[in-house]
């Protein structure tokens, strides 16, 4: 049970650590300067982390095309947060309006391109899920 929660709870508690950082970058300081900081701090961290999870850093089994992408998808993740929260969406609505849509999306993507099943409760919650959109952003 805890090897399931565990990293439900990190999401959980990173995300509510970054939502309320990226709302609380100045609006005057450079979006993409800020984002280079925020990256040399991540992989400081994270490569902290490397050598006490598995004792070291090993370039070459690490590197791969996905984590390039990856990179490219994360900066446009922050930027997008960064620039969402300056054109004046609230905290609260900002992120679930971006989670819920994220998660409305990401059930055709599971679906069409790795094969998950998907069911007509999913598909009526996807759908509870739009109407919570507009209720919520009206």
């Amino acid at each position: 049970m805890w090897r399931m929660l565990w990293p439900l709870l990190l999401i959980i508690i990173s995300n509510c650590f970054y939502n309320v950082c990226t709302k609380s970058i100045p609006s005057d300081a450079d979006a993409f300067g800020t984002l280079v900081i925020t990256y040399i701090a991540g992989a400081v961290i994270a490569l902290v982390m490397a050598f006490i999870h598995s004792g070291g850093f090993r370039m070459s089994h690490s590197f791969n095309w996905p984590s390039v992408i990856l990179g490219l998808a994360i900066v446009g993740l922050e930027a997008g947060y960064v620039y969402l929260f300056r054109a004046g969406w609230q905290i609260s609505r900002g992120s679930l309006t971006a989670n819920i849509c994220l998660a409305v999306v990401l059930l055709f993507v599971g679906t069409f391109m790795y094969g998950e099943n998907i069911s007509l409760r999913q598909i009526v919650g996807a759908v509870v899920c739009m109407v919570g959109l507009y209720m919520i952003n009206a």
